[in-house]
C-alpha cells in the first residue's frame, strides 16, 4: 500500500469527516499472511458480524473454511452454487421443512434475479480484511468499505459522482450485506465500470452493524479518485460546513 496515499486519506478524513469511522480494505492473496484468521464456525455465522471486529481495528483473513455462511461463501467466490432449495429459503419456504425469509414473493422471482448476477471464483486462497489505519506496504486493497451515517453518506455518494456524469455512478442493487461489500465490487472491479455500491439493507444482516450504518463500499481506483477529488469539491463550500458541524 502507497504510503502516501494512506497518509493522505487520512489526513482528508479526518478533515472533511471529522470522527468518523475509517473504512476497511479488503484483498484476495495466496499468501498465509501473520494475521489472525477469522473465527472458525461450528454452525452459521454471518461475516458481517465478523467484520465488527475489523471495524474495531482487528485485522483478519477469511478463507473457505472461516466464512461460517454459504451465501457468503458464495459472495466471496469460495463457492459458486447457491444451497439447494435457495429459491424457496430467500421466498416463502417449503411448509414443514424450511422457513421463508421472503425477501422475494416467490421463488421464481428469485431464479430471475439471481439469473442476472454472475458467480465468480476467489483469485486467492484468502480474504484479507483490514481497517485503513492498519494496512501496510506489503497490502494491496482491491475495495474500500465504508460503513458509515447517513450525513457521511451523502458526501461520499455525492463525491463519487463529481467527475462523472452518468446516472447510475452509485447503484444500490438487491443483495445480501456481504454480497453488496464483496461479491458486487469485485464484479465492478473486474470489469471496469468503477460503480459505487450502496448497501446493507440485508435485514438478516442488519442486527450486525449499529441501526444507523449503510456500506459504501468502491474499487481502488474509485476510491483514489475521489481523494484526489477532495480539496475541488464540494467538500470546500459552505453548504458541507453545515453538514461536516453535525457529524
Amino acid at each position: 500500500m502507497d504510503r502516501h496515499i494512506k497518509e493522505k486519506f487520512l489526513e482528508s478524513w479526518e478533515k472533511y469527516f471529522p470522527r468518523q469511522e475509517l473504512p476497511l480494505a479488503w484483498y484476495y492473496t495466496n499468501e498465509k499472511k501473520d494475521l489472525e484468521p477469522a473465527p472458525q464456525s461450528d454452525g452459521w455465522r454471518c461475516l458481517i458480524c465478523d467484520l465488527g471486529m475489523v471495524r474495531g481495528g482487528k485485522s483478519l483473513m477469511f478463507s473457505a473454511d472461516t466464512i461460517g455462511c454459504p451465501g457468503g461463501q458464495w459472495a466471496a467466490g469460495f463457492i459458486q452454487e447457491m444451497g439447494e432449495n435457495f429459491e424457496y429459503f430467500l421466498s416463502c419456504g417449503i411448509p414443514g421443512r424450511m422457513e421463508g425469509l421472503r425477501y422475494k414473493k416467490t421463488p421464481e422471482l428469485v431464479t430471475g434475479q439471481y439469473a442476472n448476477i454472475s458467480p465468480f471464483t476467489a483469485p486467492g486462497k484468502f480474504l484479507v480484511f483490514k481497517r485503513w489505519d492498519r494496512l501496510d506496504e506489503s497490502d494491496a486493497p482491491q475495495v474500500v468499505v465504508f460503513f458509515a451515517n447517513p450525513d457521511t453518506i451523502s458526501g461520499l455518494y455525492t463525491l463519487a459522482g463529481f467527475d462523472d456524469c452518468s446516472p447510475d455512478s452509485v447503484i444500490a442493487p438487491f443483495g445480501a450485506g456481504c454480497g453488496t461489500i464483496i461479491h458486487t465490487p469485485y464484479q465492478e472491479l473486474v470489469s471496469g465500470s468503477d460503480r459505487a455500491i450502496l448497501g446493507m439493507f440485508d435485514i438478516s444482516a442488519r442486527p450486525c452493524v449499529p441501526r444507523d450504518r449503510l456500506t459504501f463500499a468502491v474499487t481502488r481506483s474509485r476510491f483514489e479518485r475521489m481523494l484526489a477529488n477532495m480539496d475541488d469539491s464540494f467538500l470546500i463550500t459552505e453548504s458541507w460546513a453545515k453538514v461536516r458541524a453535525r457529524l
